[in-house]
């Protein structure tokens, strides 16, 4: 089915009954779906690949085109952004940071779950559901897999603030008032009952989406049958809580499910499938062996923790259930892989299932290599001077291709640059090639800092923009030979950079191809391009970028003829060979 982004699908999979070889019948019908969006796929040239955040999205791809065009989702974008009354500022922290100016919910499209539903019976209801937002910390320690998002290394569950980020109705008025995002953890355990947190829903919440309701609930229920709670299930699809409460009726019997969905899309199937099952397990044993989560843990502190691991993962401390406060993946080692398995086996799960799956999160937590914790290190192990896009690239393709093996990603390589990699798809558009970490000044200094600023960083090209981060004018080391060599340069003045910089700037955006690019400096007789969205300034690209490329691809391709001519009785080692 559809998601909000369209190049997001969503499988929902068969209800099982959670016994016997239900794991293994799960894996089975998740490759077969799977295989099918593999084969339609390849008719255009198309692959599915398994991320909680693609590494590969760019601010291009998050645009009204890329809205899924069915009116529930252009609804929710509209009101979500109505009802918020003004730009949203995404901000979020990890080893870079990344700020955004949103207008809109679409940069919800790179957020992708892997939600798991579990059943349970009214009266055990309450207690089920805060023992999932207990484990819901050490849960998704091991199984954080969305560490970037926009080139930018964040969380290692970005996911988690972003999702908030994205869809938060709060106005500023609201936020000072502190009043609960509508994607939120919670502010407190479930009391004895569910009804008073759908009340609270109710109350706190206002209505996005609106359907017309054709039966009354309470005159069903009145004559034996079953109501569907079609309003309360419109409302409750709109409050986007990380363990959400469901209701269904299932062959005929109405049923209370804890939706946890906090958990990522991937890494493999096989990873998916071992989260499942420590998750489940974990839900069966602990309430059987502690009983009342509340005795035991405050729920600030599991909030906490919560926020902790979305943002260190297995290197967060976590405060445990005996009050102490420790490493969290020994936690999962010492004290909760042992009680997932007991509560699998207590369930009547295949042994074979249980030693397999969380013996996956077992060797996981052992190595430290999450998904997430995969992504990283592979970019720590790349060449720095690539370009990013070439890097995530690189990084997307490794996933997929271990995806198709099947393997779980603690059993990965670390993904590489290959030495000939596809220039066609690296560098097709602007947004590719451009760099971003740039360097810049202001109208008001002097000029004597962009002249400092072109010599220590070895550039020829200073962009100025101003506070609002607007750009207003290039100064180039050609302008400042110039004022040199006409005696313009007075050292008893103070010169500013107004004064010399180039306001008639030609620009471009970053959707442009690279070729367009490289024909307007060609045309033009420029030596830099800003790159911009707007007014605002969000890249370059030079001529110093394009003589880089074409020395690799000369490299590239010469290096290859000169092999072909060594073949054939005469080469380079032998022109060496005769020089020497």
């Amino acid at each position: 089915t559809t998601e909000i982004g369209r190049f997001n699908l969503e499988a929902n999979l068969t209800p099982r009954e959670f016994s016997g070889n239900c794991l293994t019948e799960m894996e089975t019908e998740l490759n077969e779906v799977f295989d099918v969006v593999r084969r339609a796929g390849s008719k255009f040239d198309v692959a599915p690949v398994m991320a909680g955040i693609l590494p590969t999205i760019q601010h291009s791809d998050l645009s009204a085109e890329n809205l899924t065009p069915q009116p529930r989702y252009h609804e929710i974008n509209r009101v979500v952004t109505k009802l918020h009354g003004q730009n949203r500022v995404v901000q979020i922290k990890g080893r870079d940071e990344l700020q955004l100016t949103l207008q809109n919910t679409y940069i919800e499209f790179c957020n992708t779950s892997f939600q798991v539903h579990l059943q349970v019976g009214a009266s055990e209801f309450a207690n089920a559901y805060n023992w999932a937002q207990a484990l819901a910390a050490p849960v998704l320690a091991a199984a954080v897999n969305a560490p970037l998002l926009l080139n930018r290394r964040l969380w290692h569950e970005t996911r988690i603030a972003l999702f908030q980020l994205a869809t938060d109705t709060r106005s500023v008025v609201h936020q000072a008032r502190s009043q609960t995002p509508r994607v939120n953890f919670g502010e407190r355990w479930m009391d004895d009952s569910i009804i008073n947190m759908l009340r609270e829903d109710a109350v706190r919440f206002r209505i996005l989406l609106t359907q017309a309701v054709e039966e009354d609930s309470l005159a069903v229920l009145a004559k034996g049958g079953i109501p569907k709670l079609a309003a309360w299930r419109l409302h409750n699809g709109t409050v986007w809580r990380w363990n959400r409460p469901c209701f269904g009726v299932v062959n005929g019997k109405p049923g209370l499910r804890v939706e946890a969905r906090f958990l990522p899309a991937g890494p493999s199937i096989a990873d998916e499938m071992a989260n499942a099952a420590f998750f489940l397990g974990l839900m069966v044993a602990m309430p059987t062996e502690y009983g009342d989560v509340r005795n035991l843990l405050a729920f600030d502190d599991a909030k906490n923790n919560f926020f902790n691991v979305a943002r260190y993962g297995l290197k967060s401390q976590i405060e445990g259930l005996d009050g102490r406060n420790r490493r969290v993946d020994r936690l999962i080692l010492e004290e909760l892989v042992p009680r997932a398995k007991i509560g699998l086996q207590s369930a009547g799960i295949d042994e074979s299932d249980v030693e397999r799956l969380i013996g996956i999160i077992d060797e996981r937590v052992r190595t430290g290599k999450t998904g997430a914790q995969w992504m990283l290190d592979s970019l720590d192990s790349m060449d720095k001077r690539a370009k990013p896009n070439v890097r995530m690239r690189t990084l997307t393709a490794a996933m997929k291709a271990n995806q198709e093996a099947g393997g779980p990603v603690h059993s990965w390589e670390l993904a590489c640059i290959p030495p000939e990699s596809d220039w066609v798809d690296n560098y097709k558009t602007v947004e590719q090639f451009m760099a971003t970490d740039l360097f810049t000044v202001r109208p008001e200094d002097v000029i004597d800092l962009a002249a400092s600023l072109m010599h220590w960083r070895h550039v020829r090209h200073v962009p100025v923009e101003n506070d609002m981060g607007e750009i207003v004018g290039l100064v180039s080391h050609r302008d400042l030979l110039e004022l040199f060599a006409l005696g313009k340069i007075d050292s008893s003045k103070v010169m500013t950079v107004r004064e010399v910089m180039k306001t008639d700037l030609i620009t471009i955006e970053p959707e442009m191809s690279t070729l367009t690019a490289l024909q307007m400096m060609r045309d033009r007789n420029i030596g830099c391009l800003p790159v911009v969205r707007g007014k605002q300034l969000i890249g370059l690209i030079t001529a110093y970028d394009f003589l880089t490329v074409s020395a690799k691809l000369f490299e590239e391709k010469l290096t290859a003829v000169t092999k072909i001519d060594a073949v054939r009785g005469g080469g380079l080692d032998e022109y060496k060979a005769n020089a020497a």
